[in-house]
C-alpha cells in the first residue's frame, strides 16, 4: 500500500510522445501560408512512431492495471474499515450497556452502604461507650500503679518483720517486674491501637491477682501476730480466725470479673 494515495511515475516522451523533441517546423500549425506535409513519410519515421504508440499503449495498460489493482485493495480496505466500524460500534453499544448496568450496581452498593451506615449507628454508640471505658481503665491503670508502689513498699516492711517472706519478697518483685513489663507492652498496644482491650483485661487480672496475693500474705502474717500477741482486729479489717481480707470495693469496683469494667465481657469467672 506504500502507493496508495501517490499516482504512478509516468516516464513521459518529450512533447506528444516524440522521443526527439517535436516534429519540423513544417509540421507545427503556423501562421502565414499553410505548408503541406511530405506526402510520403519515411518509413523509419512511421516504424519508429508506431514503436513509440506501442510502448505508451503498454504503459497506459499498465496503469490501469496498477489503477485496478489499487481500487481492488481499496475497496478490500474499505470493507475491512467498515467491518471494523461495525465492530467498534457493536463494542460501544456495549460498552454503554457495561457502564450503565454498572452504574446501577454502584447506585445499589450505594443504596445498601447507606442502609449498613443506618444500621451501624448502634455500633458507634458502642464504640463511643468502648472509649470511655478505655480512659476509666487508664485512670484505673494509673491508680493500680500508684497502689502497687505502695504495696511493694508495705511488702519492704514485712520482710523486716518475717524472713520467711524474703522469698515470697523476689517473687513480688518478679511480678512487679511483669507488671512493669505488661504496662510498658500496655502503652506500645496503646500507640498502635492493636488488641488493647485484651491487653488492659489481662493487665487488670494480673494486678488482681497481686494485690490478692499480697492481701492473702499479709493476712497469714496479720494471723501469725494475732497468734503471737494474742486476739484482736488486725490493722486491715480483718477478723479473728478468718483468712478473709477486707478488700476496698472501690478500687476494682466491687467484684472484679463480673462488675467492673469488664464485667459484662468476662464469661470465664475468676481466675483459678
Amino acid at each position: 500500500m506504500s502507493s496508495r494515495n501517490r499516482l504512478p511515475s509516468r516516464q513521459h516522451d518529450n512533447y506528444r510522445g516524440y522521443r526527439d523533441g517535436p516534429p519540423p517546423p513544417q509540421a507545427v500549425m503556423q501562421r502565414g501560408p499553410r505548408q503541406l506535409p511530405h506526402p510520403h513519410p519515411h518509413p523509419a519515421a512511421l516504424e519508429e512512431e508506431l514503436e513509440i504508440q506501442h510502448r505508451d499503449m503498454q504503459r497506459i495498460v499498465a496503469e490501469n492495471r496498477h489503477v485496478l489493482d489499487e481500487n481492488v485493495m481499496l475497496e478490500r480496505e474499505l470493507t475491512a474499515t467498515k467491518d471494523k466500524i461495525l465492530r467498534i460500534t457493536q463494542s460501544i453499544s456495549k460498552l454503554h450497556a457495561d457502564n450503565d448496568a454498572e452504574a446501577r450496581e454502584y447506585i445499589e452498593r450505594g443504596l445498601r452502604l447507606e442502609r449498613e451506615l443506618h444500621s451501624a449507628e448502634p455500633l458507634r454508640e458502642e464504640v463511643g461507650s468502648y472509649r470511655s471505658e478505655l480512659q476509666k481503665l487508664t485512670a484505673l491503670q494509673q491508680e493500680l500503679t500508684t497502689q502497687v508502689q505502695s504495696l511493694t513498699k508495705d511488702l519492704e516492711k514485712l520482710q523486716n518483720e518475717n524472713k520467711e517472706l524474703s522469698a515470697m519478697k523476689s517473687e513480688i518483685d518478679g511480678m512487679h517486674r511483669e507488671l512493669d513489663e505488661t504496662r510498658r507492652e500496655f502503652e506500645h498496644e496503646k500507640k498502635e491501637n492493636k488488641e488493647i482491650f485484651e491487653e488492659n483485661k489481662a493487665m487488670k487480672k494480673n494486678l488482681v491477682s497481686v494485690a490478692r496475693e499480697i492481701e492473702r500474705l499479709r493476712a497469714e502474717q496479720m494471723a501469725a501476730n494475732r497468734r503471737a500477741r494474742g486476739i484482736g482486729v488486725g490493722p486491715y479489717g480483718m477478723l479473728n480466725g478468718s483468712v478473709d481480707v477486707g478488700y476496698s470495693d472501690s478500687l476494682y469496683g466491687g467484684d472484679p470479673y463480673h462488675t467492673g469494667a469488664w464485667g459484662p465481657y468476662d464469661r470465664r469467672g475468676p481466675p483459678r
